[in-house]
């Protein structure tokens, strides 16, 4: 898995947010995105994510048996909707369907991403401590349940690439144990990109990219 960025950039309006944004991602790496509070980390994790498309430049991503385009002209192959069953996302934008379970959240999101091999929703929830509140709606879920729940969903997909953004909000000690224990176990061959300014949350990135240095 590659996910390769040439001469990327986005603006809104008349703002550029970053420019010039050139690097390969591949499998088996840790990568951070760093950079101060409102500096545009989450704007580049999405372009790099295809969620949204970048005003110049492009992001190609070669996955095995076909490649896939997504140009600041938007012009893009056939192959556009399949390209994000290969990518897990957690991110504090994009919310869980609290009027469910927990259980029937996880199988919900089962059938358009399978789970990691050997797991099951009830393993699942164990390692993330949630066995507890299966049958609960997440609704009724604290912030930091709410926070495992969507760790959960990204890191027991079976996809090759898992992009986390600011993945230990509202987390509390034992919940960043745990961030950091699903990373160990579970990512070792996926490519792992890492949207933050807090340390603790990508401290294990081999490789880290400050936006400031993208700026105009």
């Amino acid at each position: 898995m590659k996910i390769n960025a040439t001469n990327a950039g986005k603006r809104f309006n008349r703002d550029w947010i970053f420019r010039h944004f050139n690097y390969e991602f591949v499998s088996g790496k840790a990568y951070a995105i760093t950079g101060p509070n409102g500096s545009g980390k989450s704007t580049l994790l999405q372009v790099i994510a295809g969620a949204i498309a970048p005003s110049e430049g492009k992001v190609k991503y070669e996955v095995t048996g076909y490649r896939l385009q997504v140009a600041g002209n938007k012009e893009q192959d056939n192959n556009e909707n399949d390209f994000y069953r290969h990518i897990s996302i957690a991110a504090p934008y994009l919310e869980v369907i609290e009027e469910m379970t927990a259980n029937e959240f996880l199988e919900f999101h089962g059938q358009f991403k399978p789970l990691l091999n050997g797991h099951s929703v009830h393993s699942i929830l164990s390692e993330v401590g949630l066995e507890h509140a299966s049958q609960k709606q997440i609704r009724y879920y604290s912030s930091g349940m709410k926070q495992r729940i969507k760790l959960a969903q990204a890191f027991f997909s079976d996809t090759p690439v898992v992009l986390l953004d600011e993945p230990c909000t509202n987390l509390d000690a034992e919940g960043i144990e745990l961030y950091h224990q699903l990373i160990s176990n579970h990512c070792k061959n996926r490519l792992v990109l890492v949207s933050s300014n807090d340390e603790v949350e990508y401290r294990f990135c081999g490789e880290r990219i400050s936006i400031v240095e993208y700026k105009t």
